[in-house]
């Protein structure tokens, strides 16, 4: 990481208590000409405890955890906080705008730490996260979905640590969303949650549905599972809910490490275990959240140009779950379609050494 203060423009002061409301300043690009970008980031405080920051909006097109923020902001008061909560509702504002994933340049913003001040706008806002944010705080959740062109079971995830103390810290907190599935992805890249991770913090991320609709019950999902994490760690207020006390059979742990290290998003990398091997018409045959079998057929696709030709058939590399599945029907050879994962008992992800 380069070495200086970061460029961003914080109007907030983090030691006050109450609520605070304003924009980071993003200096302009000279390079592009994209002109200063503002970020809205909001504080509530009150008394001792823990200061949780929270994100969404990493990837623009990725609204449910943007809403479920936003929500946040309107509806806590600081008197209901023991702590700090630091929110940044809309990381990618531009991209958000414009219902896109990227930002106008190109760039991936969770493609960007640690950051460099002296670096194009993008980097230089995940720098300040890096050195102003991720040391301020000792809880990161960051909310992710899979965007407009694709769908992942929603749920909350983690990458998995070295450190069993750190693991079981983010395990907790991870099962404190309640969803139906939890999974886990490898501990390394360049991404938000990893040079959170890197800094000891106990991080805490979610891929909640995709595509073009957020469905009520994810929206429900994504507020829920948010809120109750918070009151996990104290910093709200109120009686922590848990799947046992709603009635639920325990959560199904779900590992989507690769031994390459990949962990990425739709179009480039989370949905590397099936790739299409023919440009057409993609037909999904499994449901997500569906378990499957080695060699068993989850989709097909067919040829947009000879009517007669038999479909390509995709199969399941091994035995797990669909956890996940581009959505656009209309795929280019190369693609990639799907993500599975095999099952993990949690002793044993815990045991890991």
């Amino acid at each position: 990481m380069s070495a200086g203060p970061s460029r961003i423009a914080n109007p907030l002061d983090f030691s006050k208590p109450g609520r605070q409301s304003g924009h980071l300043l993003v200096p302009a690009d000279p390079a592009t000409g994209a002109p200063q970008q503002r970020v809205p980031i909001v504080t509530i405080a009150n008394g001792a405890g823990p200061t949780v920051l929270i994100s969404a909006g990493n990837h623009g097109d990725e609204y449910e955890g943007q809403i479920a923020a936003l929500r946040l902001i309107n509806e806590i008061e600081p008197s209901q906080v023991a702590g700090r909560i630091i929110v940044v509702p809309i990381i990618s504002s531009e991209a958000s705008r414009a219902n896109t994933r990227l930002w106008p340049s190109g760039a991936n913003f969770n493609r960007s730490f640690p950051g460099n001040p002296d670096g194009p706008p993008i980097e230089q806002l995940a720098y300040f996260f890096s050195t102003v944010l991720f040391p301020a705080a000792d809880v990161v959740i960051d909310m992710h979905s899979a965007g407009r062109n694709g769908w992942i079971v929603p749920c909350s995830h983690m990458c998995v640590p070295n450190d069993p103390v750190q693991r079981k810290a983010m395990l907790e907190a991870m099962e404190a969303w309640n969803s139906d599935f939890h999974f886990f992805y490898t501990s390394v890249g360049n991404y938000l949650p990893n040079e959170a991770e890197r800094q000891g913090k106990i991080v805490v991320t979610t891929e909640l549905g995709g595509t073009t609709r957020v469905p009520v019950a994810v929206q429900d999902m994504s507020w829920n599972g948010l809120t109750n994490v918070l009151r996990h760690f104290g910093v709200l207020e109120g009686k922590v809910i848990t799947r046992a006390s709603l009635g639920l059979p325990p959560a199904t742990l779900v590992d989507c490490r690769f031994d390459d290290g990949r962990i990425g998003n739709v179009g480039s990398g989370l949905f590397d275990n099936i790739i299409a091997p023919v440009t057409g018409l993609f037909e999904v045959m499994v449901e997500p959240g569906s378990p499957v079998t080695e060699g068993q057929t989850v989709g097909r696709i067919w040829s947009h140009d000879d009517p007669e030709r038999k479909p390509t058939e995709l199969k399941s590399p091994f035995t797990g779950y669909l956890m996940g599945l581009r959505t656009l029907p209309a795929v280019e050879e190369g693609q990639s379609l799907a993500l599975i994962g095999t099952r993990i008992d949690r002793d044993a992800l815990l045991a890991e050494r």
